[in-house]
């Protein structure tokens, strides 16, 4: 699904000695237990590591069977965390049972200005349950740049040191307490270090982030 990215990944990491300074995480996404444990061994030698931080059942496909293996490689000392993904609000419901059943260290799940719902359950119970949430898709596909295209960013983003749209979407989501990370796609270096930028510095309050979402619905 991500091509080459975990053999890049693992052969920068180790000419460059950064392994013990990376938060590695990837996904399993097959079914089966067999599958499943080879799908998880190649990605342990393409980051030629004999550990992985965060091992995640991707979009929920045989969860149950893929979860079991997770725990025993947990218990092994092979990853540290267990989790589960999805990226579509037509599966929070399922994603609640999961979360429920079989207590992941993390969820990930769609969260923006243009994509709020996880908010409703979501994320309260990622809280209850002492779960880390990590948001995907948190410029809504792209979309959300599209509705700003024509738009100057607002002179009030500086009061939450805002420079650019991207923070502006990205101090949003991780503004919310129940998130631990926001994870933005892009293949550009500038965009990238903008990017980084939306954790640095003030985050907007609960007043200011109802007052980005008015915004951006008017727009």
């Amino acid at each position: 699904m991500y091509g080459r990215a975990e053999g890049v990944i693992g052969e920068l990491a180790a000419k460059l000695r950064l392994r013990d300074s990376l938060f590695i995480a990837t996904k399993v996404w097959t079914s089966g237990k067999q599958a499943g444990v080879e799908m998880m061994e190649r990605s342990m030698d393409r980051f030629q590591t004999k550990r992985i931080d965060l091992m995640q059942v991707h979009n929920l496909v045989d969860v149950e069977t893929q979860m079991s293996s997770l725990r025993e490689w947990k218990w092994k000392g092979r990853i540290r965390y267990t989790g589960i993904t999805h990226s579509q609000a037509r599966g929070f419901g399922e994603v609640e049972r999961i979360m429920r059943s079989q207590k992941p260290d993390f969820v990930q799940i769609n969260y923006s200005v243009m994509e709020p719902g996880a908010a409703q359950r979501i994320l309260p119970l990622a809280q209850e349950l002492r779960m880390a949430v990590i948001i995907n898709r948190p410029f809504g596909g792209g979309g959300l740049f599209e509705r700003v295209r024509a738009k100057q960013l607002p002179n009030w983003a500086a009061e939450f040191d805002c420079r650019s749209w991207a923070q502006f979407f990205l101090k949003w989501i991780i503004a919310n307490s129940a998130v631990t990370c926001a994870i933005p796609a892009t293949n550009n270096p500038n965009h990238l270090e903008d990017n980084l930028h939306g954790g640095v510095g003030r985050l907007p309050d609960a007043r200011m982030r109802q007052r980005m979402v008015e915004f951006v619905s008017g727009v």
